[in-house]
């Protein structure tokens, strides 16, 4: 019988998060985010949040079916808080203490349900990014 999906939150540090990422492209599962550029973006010391929402059978591949599809409350450098999505092996989740208390899970959730996704901090990133360039090149005062 397959592990019922758990109605709880778990918090991670940015290596374990990495470790988990690292995992679900060694696995090949399709939600995972890439490795180097959450290296890049995300706050070296900041926790980070798994919510379970759905199991997830592959009938092809079943050595790693289910997985678990995780929302993720992430906290990038500029300490804002984005919404992504991971699967887990339910026995990787399971390795992960139980450390938050209710209060603390039903926060998170609200947050998650009322964060920007990765692909729109993204492009927003980009965005903002392309805008300064183009200051920098229009600027007289400014120098190379």
């Amino acid at each position: 019988m397959a592990p019922t999906l758990p109605r709880t939150v778990r918090a991670v540090d940015t290596a374990q998060l990495l470790d988990l990422e690292r995992e679900a492209a060694t696995c090949g599962f399709s939600q995972r985010l890439p490795v180097d550029r959450l290296q890049e973006h995300l706050a070296a010391e900041a926790t980070h949040y798994l919510f379970p929402t759905l199991v997830h059978r592959l009938r092809l591949r079943p050595e790693v079916s289910p997985q678990w599809r995780c929302q993720l409350l992430l906290t990038v450098s500029t300490s804002e808080q984005i919404w992504g999505l991971l699967d887990v092996l339910p026995d990787t989740f399971d390795k992960i203490p139980e450390t938050l208390d209710a209060a603390s899970k039903k926060n998170i959730v609200s947050r998650i349900e009322h964060a920007v996704t990765v692909r729109e901090w993204a492009e927003r990133m980009a965005a903002d990014a392309a805008s300064e360039k183009m200051r920098r090149l229009t600027d007289p005062n400014w120098r190379l």
